[in-house]
């Protein structure tokens, strides 16, 4: 048996930047971190050598690969032409939270089945191997971020070049400023579990206006103004920066924001955090606040008057990894 951990994401500020209808045209650039929910892919041989058996929120069992219903098990397991095995999956997060766990999903994977089938990925390699099974492969509308963040993890500014590369840098940071960020960064779950494809297709093709195109640009060159900040521990600046990203993603698609996430993060400010965003393409899911310490307890009572659910978490350095091997 062979169980990988891949960790979720929290991204901050240039997110829609990592889209080819943006980084095709001008360097795009996200800064995130990876955190400390997981998740966790178990293979080990199929007891029925003829067959394969995939669980997920489902049990598939089939004879072929290409009966496979989910789209991502049947591709990677095709790729790797591999019958008489089980997976298992199991996540710290569901799906659909604004996390990236479709991506930290096949990271996870093909860490895993890399690893089952003797070869050696090296984390290059999963990020660049995850983007084309979902983008090439699968044809998702979606970015280039979530698969380097999850297999890096740490907290990095991800570069997205216009020749299709991709460039990890890590944000260095004290242990002070680290500590401080974490504690102050306050995660509430609004609810709405969503697909981000509708968003981001529709995000994609409005990208090649001018506004949308401008208001992008003006988000990556929040990404480095947040990393000399975090580099020189000026915290405060990080809310502030927070929330002109946030107000500028707005801008990008009609589904981004809904009332409730307006009355989230109207409530959010009023109660003393210096900024914040919903995590992931919008709609629903996770709400972050930057918040100083001394407004900790009036931001969780905003929040529950609103039945905004608190979530703890810390951020992580290691990305994913293999945490057992039992041949």
């Amino acid at each position: 048996m062979i169980i990988t951990k891949t960790p979720f994401r929290i991204s901050f500020v240039g997110g829609g930047s990592d889209l080819s209808a943006y980084f095709e045209k001008q360097r795009g650039a996200v800064l995130s971190t990876s955190i400390d929910k997981y998740m966790y892919i178990s293979t080990h041989a199929c007891f029925e050598k003829d067959k394969i058996r995939c669980k997920y929120s489902q049990t598939e069992t089939v004879d072929d690969v290409r009966n496979l219903q989910h789209p991502i098990l049947r591709t990677v397991l095709k790729d790797f032409n591999l019958n008489g095995i089980e997976v298992s999956s199991i996540a710290d997060i569901p799906g659909g939270t604004g996390m990236g766990s479709s991506s930290s999903f096949t990271v996870g994977l093909l860490h895993n089945l890399s690893t089952y089938t003797g070869r050696s990925y090296g984390k290059k390699e999963l990020g660049a191997g995850a983007c084309r099974v979902e983008i090439d492969l699968l044809k998702e509308p979606i970015g280039k971020q979530d698969q380097y963040a999850a297999a890096f993890g740490g907290l990095n500014v991800i570069e997205f070049n216009t020749d299709g590369s991709v460039s990890v840098h890590p944000v260095r940071v004290s242990d002070e400023t680290r500590m401080t960020l974490n504690t102050n960064l306050k995660l509430y779950y609004i609810g709405n579990q969503r697909s981000a494809s509708a968003i981001l297709a529709e995000q994609k093709e409005n990208t090649s206006q001018e506004s949308k195109f401008q208001a992008l640009t003006t988000m990556v060159s929040l990404v480095y103004k947040l990393r000399d900040a975090l580099e020189a521990g000026n915290l405060d600046d990080f809310g502030t920066l927070l929330h002109e990203n946030w107000l500028l993603k707005q801008q990008l698609a009609s589904g981004i924001t809904n009332p409730r996430i307006s009355e989230a993060y109207a409530a959010g400010r009023k109660a003393g955090a210096l900024g914040g965003k919903l995590l992931g393409a919008g709609g629903g899911g996770f709400m972050l606040f930057y918040t100083p310490t001394a407004a900790h307890a009036s931001l969780n009572q905003a929040m529950k008057k609103i039945n905004a659910e608190p979530f703890d978490f810390n951020m992580e350095t290691e990305g994913s990894k293999i945490i057992h091997v039992e041949r």
